[in-house]
């Protein structure tokens, strides 16, 4: 029998609980969130009059807590209207509706008594063959099935998701002594396919994977730092973006997490692994103990590693903890010449050669850290997994790493790790050597576009489950290559299909990145079915370039630039009447130009977690690929018989003149930036290209006919323009935006009133293109454009528009 989730009960709202909700909420599950009920009335409670027996008293733990979840920031939930998918309630009264549900999560406190008791509970009023997962994140999961039925343990396992669960990937899966292989490969599945998930299959072990290893790799470097006498401004200048880590690296991100969080999960292990080699790394350092008898445990109590304070003229600075004082001081700028060195690698991994070998403090400080780290990783199989990879996608989906410790190590080569370990006074486990006593040389090797990995039972190369899903272009853009420039590298995908792929600093769009879109729908056209334009970058791209146009405004080459922004819009427009399917894949940030592009592709299979937005505006120009036509004809389109069209046309006005940017891809249907019906959402971005590749082959497979140029685009002329006038007026009068704004909006207001026509007209999307061409042309011109211009080049943004 096929399972499928249509409805889930949530047991326990706090953070975890009601984040999980909100997840489910994402993909369009139907929730329930239950929690206890409270014992006493507040004080608001008592001034209405209420008692405990009232359902708002009985219900007001989870809904405090779901609201809480939902005000906080970042959201976990992709779009406000969602919410109304979750149904709250309490362990009393509600407690035998979870036999409605198809799967019952216990998110409650980490206690086994409680868990154990919840669970008797529970199974008074759940049905057979219901899934029942506890999203503990230590608990023995053997434990906590004790005592209940033969077909509650069969359904039961542990599913620890990651806080929060919308933006961390990982979902470890734990399967008890008796859950069924069925329910393991569901949940497998459905966390990949469905929730978007790195879904990893843990041994019932203490912290399972991701933890033991993350927390062993920040308890590590806590006793590396005394030893070595560092700062934690140098730690983390070390740790983070150099080595493909988040920019918060260590003790910025423990000050978000919460240091008790650490300190608990720390405690455990110390506790619960007494025969591993790395004991003792697991007791508290005494700076830790004294930071928590402080309570200086990071965000949550106001200072942690770091402390906010605020001066006397009301301005606020950042100090850090000085370690050896326990005192705040002034910051402390890091800079080591090996990282120097790195400066003109772009691809992490290449760098990581040059770090272990820098001569200074920071090399010694890599060899230390990483000669530890791939020591207890090799240890740690087959304790905690039997298959390493499994590793590298926890602490990747879980921790943000870039690489894992095993990717780390064979960028490296595993040999040269070895003896840098060696040096360090480490050893491998004995595995590694058995490998490379087997004739494999590395841990993963790329075969036909697959990544394999090595399998140690079987001492050889074995496909890593689960890519057919996938298409990851790194193992396929030397062996497919169709065409290469500076901008982009142009692969078949095969059944037809390009991928153009921006590979320029930031993925901006200069003129080597139309080039090569350019030529790829030369070469599509000719020989393939059709286009996708993707990439495996940290963002789709953040826009066109703005250190070119600024280079030519100043040097006041206007014909150049309108050369060149003619260029730009003449792309876009190939994106949208070539006689191939053109299928745009962002992720991540999709600003400016990135955004133009994917308003010009004939659908958009965007990742959930798309921040796109036209956002010209903040460098004092509007839309000028595209962009304003765009958002002019899409209001058209909109215009009813009955419908009120300037207000239709008002609010694709303020899409861009308030830079509108969406904190979702569910959220840019509400801007018209993603259109309903035609453009969808992926919610695993590792699914993303290879989707995207099948809805480009379904369209050309269903008859794709290139699209006739419009001319019945419907522009309100003086209507529209005096009546967008008058609101920028009344804008700068009330001080809300500057005299430069004001211009920028009115010449935007212009293009999209569709010039100063007396009357609604109906035009070409070429008129409006010059018309904004025009405009953007004349507002690059303006001294204030400039200076905005400048000043995000100096702060180093020259990419962003």
């Amino acid at each position: 029998m096929k399972r499928r989730i249509n409805k889930v009960a949530v047991i326990g709202s706090g953070i975890m609980g009601s984040g999980i909700a909100c997840h489910f909420a994402n993909i369009g599950v139907e929730v329930l969130l239950l929690d206890i009920i409270p014992r006493e009335l507040n004080d608001k409670e008592k001034k209405k009059g209420l008692s405990l027996e009232d359902k708002a008293v009985r219900n007001r733990i989870v809904n405090d807590s779901l609201q809480a979840s939902l005000k906080s920031k970042p959201s976990p939930i992709y779009h406000q209207d969602f919410a109304r998918r979750i149904k709250t309630g309490n362990l009393e009264d509600d407690i035998s509706k979870v036999s409605e549900v198809d799967w019952i999560i216990e998110v409650v406190v980490e206690r086994l008594d409680i868990k154990q008791q919840v669970f008797e509970n529970l199974e008074k009023h759940r049905q057979e063959g219901t899934l029942i997962t506890s999203n503990t994140s230590g608990i023995p999961i053997q434990q906590m099935s004790e005592g209940r039925s033969e077909d509650f343990q069969k359904h039961f396992c542990g599913t620890h998701f990651f806080n929060p669960p919308r933006y961390l990937r990982l979902f470890e899966i734990i399967p008890g002594p008796k859950t069924s292989e069925e329910v393991l490969q569901f949940l497998n599945e459905y966390g990949e396919k469905f929730l978007g998930k790195t879904s990893v299959v843990a041994k019932d072990t203490p912290a399972f994977i991701g933890n033991r290893v993350g927390i062993f790799s920040i308890m590590s470097l806590f006793h590396m730092v005394k030893d070595m006498d560092m700062t934690i401004e140098e730690v983390d200048k070390l740790t983070g973006p150099v080595i493909g880590r988040q920019k918060s690296a260590t003790f910025r991100t423990v000050d978000v997490v919460g240091l008790d969080t650490l300190v608990h999960v720390a405690n455990g292990l110390h506790k619960g692994v007494p025969n591993d080699e790395a004991h003792d790394l697991f007791a508290l350092p005494d700076f830790i103990q004294t930071m928590m008898d402080n309570k200086w445990l990071g965000s949550k109590t106001g200072q942690g590693f770091y402390k906010k304070i605020k001066k006397d003229d009301g301005s606020s600075e950042i100090k850090s903890l000085d370690l050896n004082t326990l005192e705040y001081r002034d910051q402390k700028k890091a800079n080591f010449g090996t990282l120097e060195q790195t400066k003109t690698i772009d691809k992490v991994e290449d760098r990581f050669e040059v770090l272990i070998n820098g001569k200074d403090k920071a090399g010694e400080f890599y060899r230390k850290n990483f000669s530890a780290l791939f020591a207890y990783a090799s240890n740690r199989i087959p304790e905690i997994t039997d298959e390493f990879y499994k590793i590298d996608d926890a602490m990747r989906a879980g921790f943000g790493w870039e690489h894992g410790p095993f990717q780390i190590w064979n960028a490296l080569g595993v040999e040269k790790g070895i003896e840098m370990m060696k040096a360090e006074g480490y050893e491998p486990a004995a595995w590694v050597n058995e490998m490379l006593a087997s004739g494999s040389k590395s841990f993963y090797t790329v075969k036909n576009g697959n990544t394999y990995y090595y399998d140690i039972p079987k001492k050889e190369q074995v496909k890593v489950p689960g890519q057919d899903a996938f298409i990851i272009l790194d193992n396929i853009r030397e062996s497919k290559e169709v065409f290469k420039n500076s901008g982009v590298v142009v692969e078949d995908l095969g059944d037809g299909i390009l991928n153009v792929e921006f590979r320029s600093k930031m993925n901006s769009i200069g003129g080597d990145v139309l080039d090569g879109l350019n030529k790829a729908i030369d070469i599509a056209e000719r020989d393939y079915q059709g286009l996708v334009v993707a990439n495996n970058g940290k963002n789709f791209s953040v826009g066109a370039n703005i250190g070119m146009i600024f280079m030519m405004a100043v040097e006041q080459e206007y014909e150049e630039l309108n050369m060149a922004i003619k260029y730009f819009q003449d792309t876009m427009m190939r994106m949208r009447y070539s006689s191939i399917p053109t299928v745009a894949a962002p992720h991540a940030m999709t600003l400016g130009g990135g955004c133009e592009l994917s308003l010009h592709a004939d659908k958009v299979v965007a990742a959930a977690e798309t921040y796109i937005g036209l956002v010209e505006f903040g460098v004092g120009v509007i839309p000028g690929g595209g962009g304003s036509k765009e958002m002019t004809v899409r209001a058209s389109d909109t215009f009813q018989k009955d419908d009120v069209e300037l207000n239709r046309l008002r609010e694709h006005f303020l899409t861009i003149g308030m830079a509108k940017v969406s904190t979702s891809a569910y959220e840019a249907f509400d801007t018209n930036i993603l259109q309903k019906g035609k453009d969808i959402v992926v919610v695993n971005p590792d699914r993303q290209l290879a989707i995207a590749k099948k809805h480009a082959l379904l369209m050309a497979e269903n008859g794709y006919t290139k699209p006739i140029h419009r001319t019945d685009i419907k522009v309100l002329g003086k209507q529209a323009l005096g009546a967008f006038l008058v609101g920028t007026d009344q804008m700068f009068a009330g001080k809300y935006i500057s005299e430069h704004d004001k211009k920028i909006a009115n010449k935007l207001a212009y293009v999209m009133a569709g010039g100063d026509l007396s009357e609604a007209s109906y035009v070409s999307e070429q008129y409006l293109l010059d018309l904004e061409r025009e405009a953007f042309l004349s507002l690059t011109g303006e001294r204030k454009t400039l200076e905005r211009l400048q000043h995000m080049l100096q702060k180093g943004k020259p990419l962003r528009n």
